[in-house]
């Protein structure tokens, strides 16, 4: 009965959702909306992949920031049992040794330019990233495209910039926004930052189902 209503609208593609094997990299504002989508939508073997600890900045917008302190994959692992945590920090050397072969898909919600331009050259084929949500209040401005089509975003020009730097030559999808920043300081809303997150699970489960 759980996934009733997800079984009723993708049919017999649902099928494929329970064994697909997601990598996810980041569980902020970003990261921890996704992997709420993946797990209500009946994802069951996701690895989460982050170092932080919850603050009470985090409070506006990351689920499980009111256990100030806590280690986030840690307790988002009391939160979602299915889920494998791991407790380190993605970083270029992080990601150049680690093992992505096991996974179907992977998914970028970090904020480390060199470590997403790493992550990028390492899975392209079957990476799914963001930029950032910050400063922004509009969820609707939220497209997603291939990296070289995003545009108005500056994180997004920086990821295009350090990606043909590096020598990159593949491509994947993006969550991306054009809307303009409202501020300079770390302003968040999250109303947007939480609609990354689903941006990200929507493009994941139709990747999984087939659906594109």
């Amino acid at each position: 009965m759980r996934h009733a209503r997800v079984r009723a609208l993708l049919g017999a593609s649902y099928g494929k959702l329970p064994d697909a094997k997601i990598l996810l990299l980041g569980v902020g504002g970003v990261g921890g909306f996704c992997l709420d989508c993946l797990v209500r939508t009946g994802v069951r073997d996701i690895t989460i992949v982050d170092y932080d600890r919850f603050e009470e900045s985090n409070q506006n917008r990351q689920i499980g920031s009111e256990n100030v302190g806590a280690v986030k994959v840690a307790h988002l692992h009391t939160l979602y049992p299915s889920v494998m945590p791991i407790e380190a920090k993605v970083t270029a050397a992080w990601v150049k040794g680690f093992d992505f072969g096991p996974y179907d898909l992977v998914i970028d919600a970090i904020d480390d330019m060199r470590a997403k331009v790493a992550v990028a050259h390492r899975v392209s084929e079957k990476l799914i990233s963001s930029t950032g949500g910050a400063k922004k209040v509009d969820p609707t401005r939220i497209e997603l495209a291939s990296i070289w089509q995003t545009h108005g975003d500056p994180l997004a020009r920086k990821f295009r910039y350090e990606l043909k730097k590096s020598g990159f030559g593949g491509d994947f999808q993006v969550a991306f926004s054009p809307e303009p920043p409202l501020c300079s300081d770390l302003g968040s809303f999250v109303g947007v930052t939480g609609a990354f997150g689903l941006t990200l699970c929507s493009a994941a489960i139709r990747k999984i189902a087939c659906l594109e």
